[in-house]
């Protein structure tokens, strides 16, 4: 085998072994959490989201305050109610990308995650887009 053809044989297998997909909720969960209602008194409420299909192949898990919170794929999300206060929201792969936001009652935060490719490698950046 030639080394080009090594070389393509690695990156299709690289390729798809990163193919992954996360759990998804039932259809009508999907489009409450998607009405993006006010939560209730004295709460908070976080949704954490990829709306990317570049590098959409790409697993990367959340922590919330240091517990895990789950994993995104391309254009998935994550709905959560918490208390209002300081948190700490941190995207996984081979980085650490954290955001630090505090959360008032009865607003909804939302926080951008995406990859970034650099060098070969797949970064989770995180950002607060938002909060309503």
């Amino acid at each position: 085998m030639t080394f080009a053809r090594r070389v393509l044989a690695a990156v299709a297998l690289a390729i798809l072994a990163a193919c992954a997909s996360v759990p998804m909720a039932a259809t009508e969960r999907d489009f409450a959490a998607k009405e993006f209602a006010k939560p209730s008194r004295g709460k908070a409420a976080l949704y954490v989201y990829r709306n990317e299909s570049i590098a959409g192949t790409v697993k990367m898990s959340l922590q919330l305050d240091g517990a895990p919170l789950g994993e995104t794929g391309p254009r998935t999300f994550h709905w959560v109610t918490l208390t209002p206060g300081k948190h700490t929201l941190v995207g996984k792969a081979e980085n650490e990308s954290v955001v630090k936001f505090i959360a008032a009652s009865g607003q909804n935060v939302f926080v951008w995650q995406e990859v970034k490719m650099e060098f070969g490698e797949r970064h989770s950046k995180v950002e607060e887009f938002l909060q309503r």
